[in-house]
């Protein structure tokens, strides 16, 4: 792993990061139009920028030890690149001109555990450009050129959850997010919990995997049923039209928006837990997102006492595993899933807690 200086030979002349983000509620609600409480993970991604001497722009991933050099006016890059890439092509066609850079990218938020490395890495470039050339950007709109960069650079057709919550969330609240509106809403985390996070160990990758297929049943489901997106439909009873397998993608998104909506309200931590619950058995039956040593992890996970909750977080198709436990309990739980997890043939790791024993 190489500095900016030794890759560059100079020094950096802006630094910037944004988080990880672990989704708690509102699993594949955000490109329907609905709601989700995401909350921002230790793990960031830091980028360190300056001026390229040359009229190409420099990219190296210490994390990968790649570099990408790119002539102006080339096509979109593969990799790590085409993030970066789409974040400065997009800054252009809002008119900012962006000289040709020098950007380092590090990062701890592990990638293909569904903990939204590329928003990390897409936030905390424009974020770092943003302090650099003085651009007028509120972080609202950070988060808008970041999805799109995902959407017509990366080819993920996301919403725009991830994006949002590495823009405006932290590690002690959780995110209530509209993603028709983009209102939001800072909230304390439930009382007396903590929060667990666990990688399946089983890698998953959104493009080549079912979730521009998931995508695309939502928007078919919304039009049969005459309504913009799947949002507006509130009662479950209103999908018995539908053919069965849209109907039960539809019910998963109808029943998680009101679990989200149910939090908001109010309710008790314990109660939490079991819409967490109640989510993960709704992606694995419904909406079919889970994969074996997912639904293994999060069983584990559910049977362990002290924890109130847990689900699989992110798009699924693999990744990581998201718990609800009780405060000062979460270090002890975390390694004793794993042990019994790891035991069972699997290959998990602890991500949340950070720095726990492997």
């Amino acid at each position: 792993m190489k500095s900016f200086q030794e890759i560059f030979g100079q020094s950096p002349e802006i630094e910037a990061s944004a988080p990880g983000r672990v989704n708690l509620l509102g699993e594949h609600t955000d490109y329907n139009d609905g709601f989700v409480l995401p909350t921002a993970i230790p793990q960031r991604t830091t980028v360190r920028l300056g001026l390229s001497a040359d009229r190409q722009h420099h990219f190296y991933s210490e994390d990968l030890e790649e570099r990408v050099s790119i002539l102006e006016g080339e096509v979109t890059p593969s990799g790590f690149a085409r993030y970066i890439f789409g974040c400065l092509q997009l800054l252009e066609q809002e008119g900012y001109t962006i000289p040709s850079l020098n950007l380092h990218v590090s990062s701890s938020v592990p990638i293909g555990s569904g903990l939204s490395s590329s928003a990390a890495l897409e936030v905390a470039t424009l974020r770092a450009v943003r302090k650099f050339l003085k651009l007028e950007l509120d972080d609202i709109r950070v988060a808008q050129i970041a999805q799109q960069a995902e959407i017509k650079y990366a080819g993920v057709q996301c919403g725009i959850m991830d994006q949002m919550a590495s823009s405006l969330a932290d590690t002690e609240h959780i995110l209530f997010l509209d993603t028709q509106s983009l209102e939001s809403k800072v909230m304390p985390l439930p009382t007396g919990a903590e929060v667990v996070v666990m990688d399946s160990g089983v890698p998953r990758t959104l493009a080549g995997s079912g979730y521009n297929q998931r995508r695309a049943e939502c928007e078919e489901a919304a039009r049969l049923l005459g309504v913009k997106s799947l949002r507006d439909i509130t009662d479950v009873g209103a999908l018995e039209a539908l053919p069965e397998l849209l109907q039960r993608r539809a019910r998963h998104v109808v029943t998680e928006n009101n679990r989200v909506l149910e939090v908001v309200g109010g309710v008790s931590t314990q109660r939490f837990g079991e819409l967490m619950n109640a989510s993960h058995a709704s992606l694995r039956d419904d909406y079919e997102v889970s994969v074996t040593a997912l639904d293994a992890l999060v069983a584990m996970l559910q049977e362990t006492p002290g924890v109130l909750g847990a689900r699989l977080t992110g798009a699924g198709f693999g990744g990581a595993s998201v718990a609800l436990v009780e405060a000062g309990k979460a270090g002890a739980i975390a390694q004793a899933v794993l042990d019994r997890y790891n035991r069972a043939g699997y290959l998990g790791r602890i991500l949340v807690p950070q720095g726990q024993s492997q």
